[in-house]
């Protein structure tokens, strides 16, 4: 087994950011009006600004795929041959451009200057992004693979659009006076947005400059004790099972907007701090980890509702950091799911803060049925 770095981060995001007064411009008015969620979710969630591929007639500018081709050329502009090194790349994300082919080779198609190479897609949610990591931290450590690329990405603005929701609403229209749309549907418009990260993992650590060190990556599933909470292709029967899309016919996908992304949103904040920070007690422990050895914490929060929850729980189990340590960039990139982490550790890995020998923790909840990942990195 060989020690393993993260030697590289680079990003993409589309576009310009937009604004929060901005948003219906690129998202549309559903049934002509202003959401009347919006502000109540965007106090709540503390976003700022974020990104779309999007542009404000609401025509898609770039695919999934594209992001992360674009993530990962940024990576080797200064050496432009070098991608032809990769012998392993692995994708994450929770909305890729088609059911088939895959994700990850389709960013592969993209990229004709590399070779040809193992290509592996993680699909899922905000963990999407991790497992990707995880692969290929496993891939290096077994000395399989020398230079690995992994990313987390997101391009959901589309199925946010408002002409996502139009059988729904018309549908609404022919019985009610005043149609609106589901919070559960609603609700993630304002949450979510585009764009990819990406990460050169490598067997040793860089010579003239700072590497991140992966001490250990630990994931964990609670779907054995949970519903499904995020959910997108499905709808959610009253006993809290799914009914596939598969199983429904064409209308009836369409007249319930199957294909949006949807939110339990009593059973996410009901479980997602506890289940995931009662767990992290029990993993520094068992990797005797001082909690006071921690310099930088990067916790994927979709909203800035769940900070003091999470800080609280936290300094409840006796593992308490200080917001002084805290770092995530949410406010001005918003929720990009699978990427965000990936997102946030570029910039806190390119802003000059970083020395040699600090200790990173990163926590990344998913809320689709309740699945973490938790990572320790030391700088070098």
């Amino acid at each position: 087994m060989t020690d393993v770095f993260i030697n590289r981060i680079s990003v993409f995001l589309p576009n310009n950011s937009v604004l929060n007064e901005d948003m219906e411009t690129y998202l549309g008015l559903i049934n002509g009006k202003s959401s009347k969620s919006r502000r109540i979710v965007l106090r709540n969630n503390g976003i700022e600004n974020r990104y779309y591929a999007l542009d404000k007639q609401g025509n898609v500018t770039h695919s999934n795929a594209d992001l992360v081709a674009s993530a990962i050329r940024k990576m080797f502009e200064y050496n432009p041959d070098e991608i032809k090194d990769i012998d392993l790349l692995v994708c994450g994300t929770s909305t890729p451009d088609q059911l088939l082919p895959s994700h990850a080779v389709m960013v592969h198609g993209l990229l004709a200057e590399t070779s040809n190479i193992e290509v592996v897609s993680h699909a899922g949610a905000c963990c999407a992004g991790m497992h990707s990591l995880k692969y290929a931290y496993l891939s290096i450590k077994s000395r399989e693979k020398h230079k690995a690329v992994c990313s987390g990405s997101e391009r959901v603005s589309p199925i946010m659009k408002s002409t996502y929701f139009e059988e729904e609403i018309s549908k609404l229209n022919s019985l009610e006076s005043e149609p609106f749309l589901a919070f559960e549907k609603d609700f993630l418009r304002w949450m979510l947005s585009d764009g990819a990260g990406a990460f050169l993992v490598e067997n040793h650590k860089n010579t003239n400059s700072l590497s991140l060190k992966i001490e250990w990556i630990e994931l964990s599933s609670f779907a054995n004790k949970l519903p499904a909470c995020m959910y997108m292709g499905a709808d959610k029967a009253q006993d809290g099972s799914l009914r596939s899309y598969h199983t429904m016919k064409l209308q009836e996908i369409l007249c319930n907007s199957v294909l949006s992304i949807k939110q339990d949103v009593k059973l996410l904040s009901e479980n997602i701090v506890e289940l995931g920070f009662n767990m992290l007690k029990s993993l520094l422990d068992t990797k005797h980890v001082n909690i006071e050895s921690i310099d930088y914490f990067l916790p994927h929060i979709s909203s800035f509702f769940f900070q003091e929850k999470i800080y609280n729980i936290m300094k409840d189990n006796h593992i308490g950091i200080p917001y002084e340590k805290w770092f995530t960039n949410l406010k001005t990139i918003g929720n990009v799911g699978s990427g965000s982490i990936y997102l946030m550790l570029d910039e806190l890995f390119n802003s000059g803060k970083l020395q040699r020998g600090e200790k990173l923790l990163l926590v990344v909840p998913e809320s689709a049925r309740f699945s973490y990942a938790f990572c320790l990195l030391t700088v070098c």
